[in-house]
């Protein structure tokens, strides 16, 4: 309970928190940030680690100077792109082994055909609309992976993808974060952020069960 609520102070405050890694790290700060964007899109177990909200905040402090945007841009993006590539990779070679038996009534053969046309068809709008949705964009490149969509187009894809994610909520905090109504409230605008990413989400979720239900 106690590792709980440590981890929801942090996503809560994460301003007061990343400034003080800041401080504390100095400039193994811009490898920690590397490190949670990185598995945050690359492990599909860690889906709840912050994104929009870290970017945001990482923006704001880049505009107050504790941070260097020309560094922690690409780096991010770098960091976003190679998450989805070891994502990719992880699920097309486990996908392989899971649908291999032919008689398996989990992992049948017609679900990972199924997901593969669809993959063919949408994959590329998929892999790049999902940057912007929280918990999507983890499991997007893995499934991507699993239905065996071809890596050209996801590479392409994945490339777009990170920098307008990247580079858009750095921007965003980085010209809004220190104006003063949104910097003394920036527990307020990181609750928000979080908020709102998971919107669509949610929204979804409601939506098949709603489907099922009919």
């Amino acid at each position: 309970m106690d590792l709980l609520t440590s981890f929801l102070d942090i996503i809560l405050h994460l301003d007061t928190h990343l400034l003080a890694l800041t401080q504390q790290y100095g400039i193994w700060i811009y490898g920690i940030l590397f490190l949670i964007i990185f598995c945050e899109t690359g492990l599909v177990v860690a889906p709840f680690l912050p994104g929009d909200s870290l970017l945001f905040v990482a923006g704001a402090l880049c505009g107050m100077g504790s941070l260097e945007a020309p560094i922690i841009v690409p780096l991010l993006i770098l960091a976003a792109f190679s998450g989805d590539n070891t994502n990719y990779w992880v699920g097309r070679l486990i996908g392989l082994a899971l649908f291999k038996r032919a008689d398996s009534r989990v992992f049948r053969r017609e679900h990972l055909e199924k997901t593969h046309a669809f993959y063919e068809k949408h994959g590329g709008k998929t892999i790049l609309f999902a940057r912007f949705l929280p918990i999507i964009r983890t499991f997007a490149p893995f499934v991507a992976g699993v239905g065996r969509m071809r890596y050209r187009v996801f590479v392409l894809f994945s490339a777009l993808g990170s920098l307008f994610w990247i580079s858009c909520f750095v921007a965003l905090g980085y010209f809004f974060g220190n104006i003063p109504v949104i910097k003394n409230n920036l527990t307020l605008m990181v609750i928000g952020i979080v908020f709102i990413s998971l919107l669509p989400a949610v929204r979804e979720f409601i939506r098949h069960r709603k489907q099922q239900a009919n």
